[in-house]
C-alpha cells in the first residue's frame, strides 16, 4: 500500500477518534442541559460560560479519583471489562462513510477509514463483542448486584441484536450490498431508505435503545434495583470508560441510523452544488448535513430518557421476542413480495 495512503488513513482515524471522544464528552453536558430544559431547570452553569467546561471538570474529577479494587480474585478481568466496552464503542466508526470525498492537494481523499464489502457484518460483529465488556466487568466485580446487572445486560443485548439484524436484512435485499458506502451512495437526493422501510427503521431504532442501554431499556443500570448496575464497584477512569462507552455508542448508533435510513451525507441539490460550486463545497455541506442528522438522533435519545419511564424486565424481553422479531420477519417477507411484484 502507498505510504501516502497509510498516512492519510492514519490521520483520518485519529480525527474520527477525536471527534467521537469529543461528542461523548459533550453529550454528557447535553444530557444534563436537555434534562434541565425539560424539567424547567437551569442545569450545569458554573464551569465556564453556560457550563461549557463542565465535561472537562467531570473528566478531571474522574482522573483524580482514587483507584478502588473490590475484594475480587479477578483483578485482571476487572480492568479488561471497561477496556473492551470502550474499544468496541470506538472500533465501529472505522467502516462508517462520513462523507463522499474531498480533493486535497490534488489527491482524492475518501472520507472513510476503510471500505469493506461486509461492513454491516463488521458492525454487528463488533457490537456483539461489546456485551463481553459488560459481562466480564459485572462478573469480576464480585458483587451480586453487578452480576445480576451483567446478566440482564447480556440477555437484553443478545435478544435485541436478533431483531436488529433481521431489520437490516430488508435494507440488504433492497440495496444488494453489505457496504455502508454503497448503501449511502444509493440514497442520493431524497431517495432515503426510511421512505421504503419505515417499519424496519422503527424496529432498528427501538433495538438501538436496548443495545446502548438507554431509557426506557436501561434495565442493566436500574438504580432503583441494582444500585449502579454493572459498574457499581468501579471508580476513577474505569467507571469513566463505561460511561464514555455508553455515550460513544449512542453517537455511533445515531450515525448508523443516519447512514442506513436517512441518506447519510446526501441532501437535496447535492449534485447541483457539486456541478456549480465544486466537489469540496458539496461534500463539506454533506458532512455538516450528516452531523446535523446525528445530533437530531442524539437529542431524540435524550428526549426519550427524560420522557418515558423504564420498562419492567419481563416487558422488555416480551417486546423483543414476541413483538419485534415477528414484526421484522414479516417486514422481510413483505419487502421480498413487493420486490418480486415490482420486477
Amino acid at each position: 500500500m502507498d505510504s501516502a495512503i497509510i498516512i492519510e488513513k492514519g490521520i483520518f482515524i485519529v480525527v474520527i477518534f477525536a471527534i467521537t471522544m469529543l461528542f461523548a464528552m459533550y453529550e454528557t453536558l447535553a444530557e444534563r442541559k436537555i434534562a434541565a430544559w425539560l424539567q424547567d431547570r437551569v442545569g450545569p452553569n458554573r464551569a465556564g460560560k453556560g457550563g461549557i467546561l463542565q465535561p472537562l471538570a467531570d473528566g478531571l474529577k474522574l482522573f483524580s479519583k482514587e483507584e478502588f479494587f473490590p475484594n475480587t480474585p479477578n483483578k485482571f478481568l476487572f480492568i479488561v471489562g471497561p477496556a473492551i466496552s470502550m474499544s468496541t464503542a470506538l472500533m465501529t466508526s472505522a467502516v462508517i462513510p462520513w462523507g463522499d470525498k474531498l480533493e486535497i492537494f490534488g489527491r482524492e481523499v475518501i472520507l472513510q477509514a476503510t471500505d469493506i464489502d461486509v461492513a454491516l457484518l463488521y458492525v454487528f460483529g463488533v457490537i456483539s463483542v461489546g456485551v463481553y465488556g459488560i459481562m466480564i466487568g459485572g462478573w469480576a466485580s464480585n458483587n451480586k448486584f453487578s452480576l445480576m446487572s451483567a446478566m440482564r445486560a447480556s440477555s437484553q443485548m443478545i435478544s435485541y441484536e436478533v431483531a436488529m439484524g433481521l431489520s437490516i436484512i430488508a435494507i440488504i435485499m433492497m440495496s444488494g450490498t453489505l457496504s455502508l458506502r454503497e448503501i449511502a451512495a444509493q440514497q442520493s437526493g431524497m431517495n432515503w431508505n426510511v421512505f421504503y422501510q419505515p417499519v424496519g427503521f422503527l424496529i432498528f431504532l427501538v433495538c438501538s435503545f436496548a443495545e446502548t442501554n438507554r431509557t426506557p431499556f436501561d434495565l442493566a443500570e436500574c438504580e432503583a434495583e441494582l444500585i449502579g448496575g454493572y459498574h457499581t464497584e468501579y471508580s476513577s477512569m474505569k467507571m469513566g470508560f463505561y460511561l464514555f462507552a455508553e455515550y460513544a455508542s449512542m453517537f455511533i448508533s445515531s450515525t448508523i441510523l443516519a447512514v442506513l435510513y436517512f441518506g447519510a451525507y446526501n441532501y437535496p441539490g447535492m449534485d447541483w452544488v457539486e456541478a456549480n460550486w465544486g466537489v469540496n463545497p458539496a461534500n463539506i455541506i454533506g458532512i455538516a448535513v450528516l452531523f446535523i442528522k446525528i445530533c437530531f438522533f442524539i437529542f431524540f435519545y435524550m428526549w426519550v430518557r427524560w420522557t418515558i419511564p423504564r420498562f419492567r424486565y419481563d416487558q422488555l424481553m416480551r417486546l423483543g421476542w414476541k413483538v419485534l422479531i415477528p414484526l421484522s420477519i414479516a417486514n422481510i417477507i413483505v419487502t421480498g413480495v413487493i420486490m418480486l411484484l415490482v420486477e
